[in-house]
């Protein structure tokens, strides 16, 4: 598989949402009539939409708000949350700068030690106002922090790095043995993130609840620049999706599939469905909801690495309600609002009920499918020409 890039290199084509487009079957279905929930765990929620575990995103009041419409948003117990009593003055700090000082700000605002007391704190806040608690680490981390977490009532335990393997070799600290941590925790634990079928498989195995995939594909994080890794996500949803049907038939145990970053409009969210996800995660969409704490500002969880940051602090602005974002009315015309709806009327003109039938859709390989006939959306930045290509340049 793959084509000659060099002498004696190949290299295989992937392929990411922009590239790709979904064909309707000879059956319409009332959008109204189709099916969004999906399970983690022993936990059944109403849509498949998670808010990314970002501190521009996520808060103890957004948490609550998420769940109230039915989702599930993640509290980064690495970020601003845990470690001041009070986050909203830091936040002010973070998103005051010039530009040129972002890393700097964030980075200084990241240096306090974490408390643990508010590891308990907050999602006894979140417990209180009704919602789903769930919360995410590392894994040099997740060993202390999970039972903090699980001990104070967290509902799912997410565990995230930049990239995930089933093992992990260190000289200087005690790597987390997946499989024992699983067995270890009453709750969920979803872990990420990969994009091959590999280590979707070897993840998969380890007895993890949910399985994040997506290596640098967010608005804020620069990953792939930084380092040079990643997978476009239509390809990396395709192929983990694969490993989580071959363990399935071997097994008879599902494990949801999370695309993780990459979508900024509905018609993104539509594709990673049909590429074989069961949820998706979404963090520049919903930052610029009223309730994120990051004001319409923007910044990834690997931002505020002291000497290697792979993220950096966007502006996307605010545009209307998280409710607005998530079930409109939309008040912009690119796409970036109402998602649940346009997912909803996608399935409906694909002619699929439910999620798993999404899964099934036909997908091709459509260059064209942001361009053609749009040179005027283009030019005038209206449509699809004004809010996704600024969300991706990062203004």
């Amino acid at each position: 598989m793959g084509m000659w890039i060099g002498r004696g290199v190949k290299a295989r084509r992937c392929y990411g949402f922009d590239e790709i487009a979904l064909i309707p079957r000879s059956l319409t279905i009332n959008p109204q009539d189709t099916d969004l929930t999906w399970r983690i765990g022993t936990l059944e929620l109403e849509i498949p939409i998670l808010a990314s575990a970002m501190d521009g995103v996520v808060d103890v009041r957004f948490a609550i708000e998420m769940g109230n419409l039915g989702g599930l948003a993640i509290l980064n117990l690495e970020g601003i949350q845990t470690r001041y009593d009070d986050p909203s003055e830091i936040i002010k700090e973070i998103i005051s700068p010039a530009s040129e000082k972002d890393i700097e700000s964030v980075q200084a605002a990241y240096s306090k030690p974490i408390k643990e007391t508010l590891i308990s704190q907050r999602i006894e806040e979140i417990k209180r106002g009704g919602g789903y608690a769930a919360v995410s680490a590392i894994p040099q981390r997740a060993e202390r922090f999970g039972k903090i977490a699980q001990k104070a009532g967290a509902d799912i335990f997410v565990i995230q790095s930049t990239v995930a393997a089933p093992k992990h070799i260190s000289s200087t600290y005690k790597s987390l043995d997946l499989e024992k941590f699983c067995k270890m925790m009453r709750i969920p634990v979803i872990a990420g993130n990969c994009v091959t079928y590999e280590v979707a498989l070897a993840l998969i195995k380890t007895g993890i609840a949910g399985l994040l995939v997506g290596i640098g594909p967010g608005a804020a994080c620069t990953t792939r620049g930084v380092l040079g890794i990643g997978v476009p996500q239509a390809t990396a949803v395709c192929d983990t999706a694969a490993a989580r049907d071959f363990h399935y038939k071997q097994t008879g145990k599902y494990v949801p599939i999370i695309a993780d970053g990459g979508m900024v409009t509905g018609g993104d969210i539509c594709k990673a469905f049909a590429c074989g996800a069961d949820a998706v995660m979404i963090g520049s969409a919903l930052a610029r909801t009223k309730e994120a704490p990051g004001q319409g500002y923007h910044w990834g969880m690997a931002t505020s690495d002291v000497n290697l940051p792979r993220g950096t602090r966007i502006y996307v602005g605010v545009t209307g309600s998280l409710k607005e974002i998530l079930f409109g009315p939309a008040r912009l015309d690119d796409g970036s609002q109402n998602l649940i709806g346009a997912l909803r009327t996608s399935m409906g003109s694909l002619g699929v009920k439910n999620i798993s039938e999404m899964q099934l859709t036909e997908i091709i390989i459509a260059p064209a499918i942001q361009t053609e006939g749009k040179i005027f959306q283009a030019v005038q930045k209206v449509g699809m020409g004004s809010s996704k290509g600024d969300a991706e340049a990062g203004i």
